[in-house]
């Protein structure tokens, strides 16, 4: 059975995607810490991170620093976040969001409704980023 991130993935749920590859993806977050934060996310289920092939966990966190420095630039952040939690959807990913304080890295905040307008502008900056970084080629269009 496909777990939401390949429904995500394959189109059959909508998701504001920011990176597109042949084995990683990553889209905003629907319970975001902080405006941008993303998801990074393999093409391949995989449900713990620590059964993920070597290679594939060092592709997702390389997209995870790529995304992080775009955040930082894009929402003016000191630092971005980044965490491997597991238990909200078992299909491996990496919780990235720009930050300013260790009080940001507490699930207990993210917010439960984001407004949809910020969530579009917060894709279009993260997107702009990207591609200002030089990454044009796996950044999808909005």
């Amino acid at each position: 059975m496909s777990t939401l991130f390949t429904k995500i993935i394959d189109g059959e749920i909508p998701g504001r995607f920011v990176w597109k590859d042949d084995d990683v993806v990553s889209f905003l977050s629907i319970g975001p810490l902080a405006d941008g934060h993303a998801l990074v996310v393999p093409r391949q289920e995989v449900d713990r991170w620590t059964d993920a092939p070597a290679a594939l966990l060092q592709k997702l966190t390389a997209v995870a620093q790529t995304i992080g420095k775009a955040q930082m630039e894009a929402f003016g952040a000191e630092r971005a976040g980044l965490i491997i939690a597991g238990f909200e959807v078992d299909h491996l990913h990496l919780h990235v969001w720009p930050s300013n304080s260790q009080d940001e890295f507490d699930f207990k905040r993210a917010q439960q409704n984001p407004d949809p307008d910020v969530m579009e502008e917060s894709a279009k900056r993260l997107r702009t980023a990207l591609r200002e970084a030089g990454h044009g080629d796996f950044v999808p269009e909005g």
